[in-house]
């Protein structure tokens, strides 16, 4: 099983804007940043949740391939490339199913809540437990769920 994906990134700058960063071994994937340092940053959160939400969907993780590959490619003409790691330790591994007790009051307000933000009751479990832990220690790392599953 391969632990460490190493995505390659194209990174543009217009003298105007911020860094754009395309990858291209995953198409829609892509992000920016004020810095070049900000923009792999950004461009390594935004291949994980890329990642979460194509293991949520039930889809294969696509292999990175080489920058040769792809660096003659008209998309990427005058780009910067850089590669991104992402531990595949990190991603998701499936959903458990649970039982839990709480009362009935607190379940109401998190159900209200969780369909206000447009979330489903055990994403926003999920991750309020995730930043509860956070808080406390300081080392959860905090992701976004799959708001695809059910409510209850």
């Amino acid at each position: 099983m391969i632990k460490t994906l190493n995505y390659p990134v194209a990174i543009h700058k217009d003298p105007d804007s911020d860094y754009g960063v395309t990858v291209p071994d995953l198409p829609g994937c892509f992000s920016a940043g004020s810095t070049l340092d900000e923009a792999i940053a950004m461009a390594k959160e935004a291949i994980e949740l890329h990642l979460e939400g194509l293991i949520a969907d039930g889809q294969s993780i696509p292999r990175p391939r080489p920058i040769e590959r792809h660096r003659g490619k008209a998309a990427y003409k005058g780009a910067t490339w850089a590669v991104v790691s992402v531990d595949a330790g990190n991603l998701p591994g499936r959903a458990v199913r649970i039982n839990i007790t709480m009362p009935e009051r607190v379940l109401r307000r998190v159900d209200r809540f969780a369909e206000a933000a447009g979330e489903t009751r055990s994403g926003l479990l999920a991750e309020a437990a995730l930043h509860y832990i956070k808080a406390r220690t300081g080392t959860a790392k905090i992701r976004r769920s799959n708001p695809t599953r059910s409510t209850r």
